[in-house]
């Protein structure tokens, strides 16, 4: 079942057109990358899949809700529900420890504390950090805070993950372990993934590969 689609989108910045009819449809657990050059519309894209930014023309439907019918509420109220986002500069709070940043978007949903300490303990440990939870987001290394930034992403148990170039400011290493985390985790939660990337191997994670070049698909079939 499709969690999340897009039918027809284009998406023009003054006469421009960046993004030039493009469709595609995202199932429960599919990891897809979005692969292309800078300036390609990756991430233009993500933004509309997100509700960051509405289309032109066309639809996008995240599990079955038409994105730009909804209210400025309710389309919050989806975006939390149903997505989690991670960034390539992490984007945690700094104010909070490690723990407290994973804890936050159940806050907004109005989980529980008895709901919210099982599901934030399970996820620091998915993803490696119990002995890190009460550190601040300065005391972490750049790996560590994308790790604690997956798990944040997925506290809500959402259908769709978007990732914009989550290992572009990460080594080597702390990149391969963030993508293995990724891959295992997204298949652990049944989570949809959509993840811009420049790199291959970061591709290679995912189940297609949508290559774009100037507001469209080159190959793959959306």
């Amino acid at each position: 079942m499709a969690v999340l689609e897009a039918h027809g989108i284009v998406r023009r910045f003054a006469d421009r057109a960046v993004l030039q009819g493009l469709s595609l449809s995202v199932e429960a657990g599919e990891r897809v990358a979005l692969l292309g050059p800078s300036g390609c519309g990756k991430t233009t894209l993500l933004h509309l899949l997100g509700g960051l930014d509405h289309p032109d023309e066309g639809v996008v439907r995240l599990g079955g809700e038409v994105l730009g019918l909804a209210t400025p509420k309710r389309l919050a109220q989806v975006r939390r529900e149903k997505l989690g986002t991670i960034f390539q500069f992490f984007h945690l709070i700094p104010t909070l420890t490690a723990r407290e940043n994973v804890e936050l978007p159940l806050q907004l949903l109005g989980w529980t504390p008895d709901a919210i300490r099982p599901r934030v303990a399970e996820l620091i440990t998915a993803v490696g950090l119990d002995s890190r939870a009460e550190a601040w987001p300065s005391e972490l290394s750049g790996g560590e805070m994308q790790r604690i930034a997956v798990a944040r992403a997925l506290a809500a148990k959402p259908l769709v993950l978007l990732a914009d170039e989550p290992t572009g400011n990460l080594d080597q290493a702390s990149g391969d372990a963030v993508l293995a985390l990724l891959k295992d985790l997204s298949d652990r939660e049944h989570t949809a993934l959509v993840m811009v990337t420049h790199s291959e191997a970061a591709a290679g994670l995912c189940h297609r590969v949508l290559r774009m070049l100037d507001g469209r698909f080159l190959e793959g079939t959306p």
